[in-house]
Formats: C-alpha cells, sequence, structure tokens
C-alpha cells in the first residue's frame, strides 16, 4: 500500500482542492459519523447493482476517506487491486492510514486531479461516490477516466440529482436564501461547479458522451438519510456542510447578526423532520450512472 503524488492539478480546479482540503475536510471529519453513514448506502446500492468482477483492477475516482475503496478491495479479492484517487492530500493521507490499519493490502492511493493526472491504467473498472461532481472541465476528467479503462471497461457512478429531490438540502436552502444570497465577492475557496452540478440527467448523459463513453443509463436512487440523532445536531450539519452552508461560509462576518434567527427558523423548518425517537430523517435522491469504454 502506497499514497502517491500524480501530477499538477489543472489551475481552474485549485480553488475547489483548496476547500476540499481545508475547511470542508475539516467539516467532513466533524460529521463524518453523518455524511459517510449516509452517503454509503447509495454507493452499496451503485456496487451491489453494478458490482466489479473478482480479480479485477478499479479506480475509485474521488475517493474520499477510502472507505468505499476497501469495499471494492473485499470485492474484487486478493487477486484484485484497487486504486482510489483524491485531489484533497489529507482525504488520502486518512485513507491509507485506515486502510492499513485495516489490514486492507490491495488498495493503494494516489493523490490526483483526474483532469490532469496520469491515472496508470488500464483499469477493468471505474466507481466514483459522489466524486465526479465537482471538477471545472468535467468532460476532459472524465475523458481522463475512459482513457484508463480497459476497451470494454466499465464506470459506475453515483451523483445527486436535483436539490428539490433532496429534502436534506431543500429545505436549509429555502430557509438561507430567505435571509441572504450567495455574494458575488467573497474571500473563501468554495467546491467548484458544486455536489449537483450533474444532477440533470441530459447533461449527465451529454457529459459521459463527449467524453466518448457509450451505454449510459442511468438509475434514480432514493434512501432516507439521518441529518441527526437530535434537532441540534441536525441544524449544525445543515449550517456546515452543503449549500445552504457554503453561503453562509462565503458571507462570513457580514451576516454574523442574521445568524441566531437563521439558527431559529432552520430549527422551524428541519423540526418538522423529526421522527418518534428524536431524530431528523429527511429525503435524498441521486442517480447511478453506468457507461462503458467502447471496444473500438
Amino acid at each position: 500500500m502506497s499514497t502517491t503524488q500524480s501530477g499538477p492539478a489543472v489551475p481552474a480546479n485549485a480553488e475547489a482542492i483548496e476547500a476540499w482540503d481545508g475547511v470542508l475536510f475539516d467539516r467532513f471529519v466533524q460529521f463524518r459519523h453523518l455524511l459517510v453513514g449516509n452517503l454509503a448506502p447509495h454507493g452499496a446500492e451503485a456496487l451491489r447493482t453494478h458490482p466489479p468482477q473478482a480479480g479485477t483492477r478499479v479506480l475509485d475516482v474521488g475517493c474520499g476517506f477510502g472507505d468505499s475503496a476497501q469495499e471494492i478491495a473485499a470485492l474484487v479479492g486478493p487477486a484484485g487491486a484497487v486504486v482510489g484517487i483524491d485531489a484533497a492530500p489529507r482525504f488520502v493521507e486518512t485513507a491509507e492510514r485506515e486502510a492499513a490499519e485495516a489490514g486492507v493490502d490491495n488498495v493503494s492511493f494516489a493523490v490526483a486531479d483526474v483532469e490532469a493526472a496520469p491515472l496508470e491504467g488500464p483499469f477493468d473498472y471505474a466507481f466514483s461516490r459522489f466524486g465526479t461532481m465537482f471538477f471545472a472541465n468535467p468532460v476532459n476528467a472524465l475523458r481522463n477516466v475512459r482513457a484508463a479503462l480497459a476497451p470494454g471497461g466499465r464506470l459506475c457512478m453515483v451523483v445527486w440529482r436535483a436539490k428539490p429531490e433532496n429534502d436534506w438540502v431543500q429545505r436549509g436552502l429555502e430557509i438561507v436564501e430567505s435571509f441572504t444570497e450567495r455574494p458575488e465577492e467573497y474571500d473563501e475557496p468554495t467546491c467548484g461547479p458544486g455536489p449537483f452540478s450533474m444532477a440533470n440527467a441530459d447533461t449527465t448523459s451529454g457529459i459521459l458522451t463527449s467524453a466518448g463513453f457509450t451505454e449510459i443509463a442511468l438509475r434514480r436512487c432514493d434512501l432516507p438519510m439521518l441529518m441527526g440523532t437530535d434537532l441540534d445536531e441536525a441544524v449544525s450539519l445543515v449550517m456546515s456542510i452543503g449549500p445552504a452552508a457554503e453561503i453562509i461560509r462565503l458571507q462570513g462576518d457580514r451576516i454574523a447578526h442574521l445568524l441566531p434567527d437563521i439558527r431559529a427558523a432552520l430549527r422551524g423548518e428541519i423540526g418538522k423532520l423529526k421522527t418518534k425517537d428524536g431524530a431528523i430523517v429527511a429525503g435524498s435522491s441521486t442517480w447511478i450512472v453506468t457507461a462503458t469504454n467502447p471496444s473500438s
């Protein structure tokens, strides 16, 4: 198992990489129990319906903490191998450490901007769980992924559907936007095009077609999302991660005086999602996207 730095980053992706290796990493660590716990079932469903074959070589794009890479490593078995890549070094460092602690030997990790880096194929299968929506130029990135696949190799990726289909995002966003809006000028880095950049099925199909993929298919996957074990945790999540949180973060001190009112309004709206045991559960919706690198 090893971690390597694989090539330079595309300048247009520098801001997103700064965000993911900085404030977003810190917040993902803080809410990891909720985020990974809710994202993993979407990835597991994708792998259940489109599993890689035992003994194959797999590329995990945007591997994050590396939990998906470990799951894939178990599927391909000791005769197979998984390479997890992420543009944020701190995520890759965590992924490497945790895979080593778990004794997973058939996985390695690299810090790489998929738009620019040589991906050292060929791979039989490429997977991504919420890792392909943040590229400045997704066609270039996915063209690079396709080039690393063997002829006939498959891509399977999970991306968010539209915000209105994701109640865990939409409710909080509407509340925050009733108080303020995304500023035109800001000092904080953002996550690039954002998590919902592939929400439109036609847009995503067009990106993959332009990248050279064929046999493109999208299947909807709806699952409940635990936003918090109680209302306080759920409100903190909304104010820390996602589109509503990014508006708050980019506004910074300019809206400090509004934060108590925003928090109170969020409590009122998100509290409507409270279950009998006090947890906050909302709907989440993704596309499971599959495509093939043509044989000729």
